[in-house]
């Protein structure tokens, strides 16, 4: 399957440029998932066939993930959303080295991490939370210098949410892998995006989730190396292998795994397609609005995010003046989106701009057109425009 658009159900009524919140139901995985709401509705740990039968659309799920990411498909199993995965993968690690109470992390992870980390210090661990450069780049120096024997766990994501800047996975890992410390990476933002391939990568756990693919909100996986330690984080029954208790939401894992299929199939084509079509969008707002700043580094980032802060300009009011105009765009992440605080990531890379909400995250996905981006441009430019003329 070359896929260098995707199409939709009906033509959307917006401009959506808002992929890295969450992503349309494409509809090849609506269809995979439709019998397993209306006939294949079984509980797949019955014993009589209606219900057993189903373990079989399971597995081919789990070989679909597994084959996105690299991974062996007994390293696969489902969880409810990234979150869980993100906050299971790091209980696991901690269950591993009960004596060990430090936790590393950077201060411009997802709040799923972040929350979760800030909470572990009330407990008494002791968290490391790493600074990142006005590029938004991790320096490995700094990483090298917080590892200490104490430390449990490393949690680094791959890709930024909000700036879609790329961490070296495979340099943290190493390290990690050299001082005998359990590495977890989301990787939520980047797998469909860039390739994953876990085969090789020292990286302990790795989580993923279904609606930054084109399925459904609500179906998430971890990736569990063979040889790392795990232990559950939701009690249950014996559902998927023991790892994760409670019945499995099969219509919704089939989703993830067509969608799987699909991302590995259009790769490629995300890359060669998306990227200028980011970059025209991208250079027309900083060539054409004055005082218009990038937020993220130039190159070492995912090819359909673009963070850009505008001077003078409030960005909730901007939202609001897109949303009228039929574009959908965000200032951050959307897990964030009621907070009155300013980003916590543009923060982290500019001190200097604490307190001001300014930035527009723009992020593409393959349904776009050279047509729709110029017609983006042109809304954002007025509105800008607008708003500083007030």
């Amino acid at each position: 399957m070359n896929r260098s658009r995707v199409t939709l159900w009906h033509p959307l009524p917006v401009i959506y440029l808002d992929h890295n919140a969450t992503t349309p139901v494409l509809p090849e995985v609506f269809e995979a998932m439709k019998p397993f709401f209306t006939e294949r509705w079984g509980n797949p740990s019955s014993a009589y066939r209606f219900g057993s039968e189903l373990k079989g659309a399971l597995e081919t799920a789990r070989s679909q993930v597994a084959a996105l990411i690299g991974a062996r498909s007994s390293e696969v199993f489902f969880t409810g959303n990234a979150t869980e995965s993100n906050n299971a993968a790091i209980h696991a690690a901690l269950r591993a080295k009960p004596k060990k109470r430090h936790i590393i992390t950077s201060q411009v992870e997802h709040s799923s991490v972040l929350n979760y980390c800030m909470a572990l210090e009330k407990d008494g661990y002791r968290v490391t939370f790493l600074p990142v450069d006005r590029h938004g780049l991790l320096q490995l120096a700094d990483l090298e210098a917080a590892l200490t024997d104490d430390t449990a766990v490393v949690s680094l994501m791959w890709a930024n949410n909000e700036t879609g800047v790329l961490f070296p996975v495979e340099d943290i890992g190493r390290l990690c892998r050299s001082r005998g410390v359990l590495f977890h990476c989301d990787a939520v933002q980047a797998v469909g995006k860039v390739p994953v391939e876990v085969t090789g990568l020292p990286v302990d756990y790795l989580s993923l989730t279904g609606h930054k693919l084109g399925a459904p909100k609500g179906v998430g996986a971890l990736f569990v190396h063979r040889k790392a330690p795990f232990s559950p984080y939701l009690h249950g029954g014996h559902q998927e292998r023991g790892w994760r208790g409670g019945t499995e939401n099969v219509a919704l894992i089939v989703g993830l795994g067509t969608a799987a299929e699909l991302a590995k199939a259009s790769l490629s084509a995300f890359e060669r397609t998306v990227r200028p079509l980011r970059d025209a969008l991208e250079e027309g707002l900083l060539n054409q609005i004055p005082d218009a700043e990038l937020n993220g580094h130039k190159t070492q980032r995912l090819a359909n995010t673009s963070n850009i802060a505008f001077r003078g300009v409030d960005s909730d009011a901007l939202l609001m003046l897109l949303d009228q105009e039929g574009l959908c765009a965000s200032s951050g992440s959307a897990c964030l989106a009621d907070s009155p605080d300013a980003s916590h990531v543009i923060t982290a890379m500019k001190p200097e701009l604490r307190g001001e909400r300014n930035s527009l995250r723009i992020s593409l996905g393959l349904e776009h057109s050279p047509a729709s981006i110029s017609e983006a441009l042109r809304i954002i430019m007025e509105s800008v425009a607008g708003l500083r003329s007030l």
